[in-house]
């Protein structure tokens, strides 16, 4: 295998490098070991500052110093040992995936890395198939968003689109429910527990869902909470209790 320089390693932390290497980083012991567990064919390479176990073994190992480590990773604290894992081919796609069935997230114009990432690892642990993405959003390959998943961004497929509104009337037409959360919205999330295919759309915390997606969503759900002791919920943990709530139609 060429042995490639650190400069191609440090490219992947930009969304240029990344789509022309068709390669991401995933940092960590924890994160790497999902890989291995779900999709062990994805990884491409395995950077480590020392020698690692025989579960490591079957892929390409490359051992570097703390200072390679660091000049390569945009933490502040390394942990040692770096994945190179193959992107989705899809993710930038505006097709949905054929035969689409199961719950599927809908994130518009959020744009704060580690919330894209914190919500998609939440989908997949409520067992949501699938998340859709705006431009707008933060690219969900991006290291802080990688890391925030914690090895689950392989776990459902991803799509990141100008064509979101499109692809929401396509689920819609095969027979999927578009809810909206939102802060004048009337239903409670409890009626989330009665969907069979949800279309989940979240908002960034500034502005909330466009007016398109309001427009076209079937429900609008509101969360309720004490506004005299918080105005509103982080979009995370907007998204978790929705999600968790979908997530008890598949247990009854």
């Amino acid at each position: 295998m060429l042995i490639k320089s650190l400069k191609w390693y440090k490219r992947l932390n930009a969304r240029k490098g990344r789509i022309e290497a068709g390669a991401f980083l995933v940092e960590g012991y924890k994160a790497i070991l999902q890989i291995i567990n779900t999709h062990p064919g994805e990884i491409i390479e395995i950077l480590s500052t020392k020698e690692l176990s025989p579960l490591y073994h079957n892929f390409s190992i490359r051992i570097i110093s703390e200072d390679q480590i660091r000049s390569i990773c945009n933490t502040k604290s390394p942990q040692g040992i770096i994945a190179v894992i193959r992107s989705p081919i899809d993710i930038y796609s505006s097709h949905l995936p054929v035969n689409v069935n199961g719950n599927i997230l809908l994130l518009d114009d959020i744009q704060d890395p580690g919330n894209v990432g914190t919500l998609i690892r939440t989908a997949a642990a409520f067992n949501f198939v699938g998340v859709i993405l705006t431009e707008k959003c933060a690219d969900p390959l991006s290291p802080k968003c990688v890391q925030s998943t914690t090895g689950a961004i392989l776990s459902l497929w991803i799509r990141r689109t100008n064509r979101y509104l499109e692809l929401a009337e396509e689920l819609k037409g095969s027979g999927y429910s578009l809810a909206a959360a939102d802060v004048d919205g009337r239903e409670a999330p409890s009626l989330l527990c009665r969907m069979d295919r949800l279309l989940l759309a979240l908002g960034s915390e500034a502005s909330g869902l466009s007016k398109s997606i309001i427009d076209a969503s079937n429900y609008k759900i509101r969360i309720p909470i004490n506004r005299e002791k918080a105005e509103s919920l982080n979009v995370a943990a907007c998204g978790a209790i929705c999600m968790h709530m979908a997530f008890q139609n598949s247990l009854s």
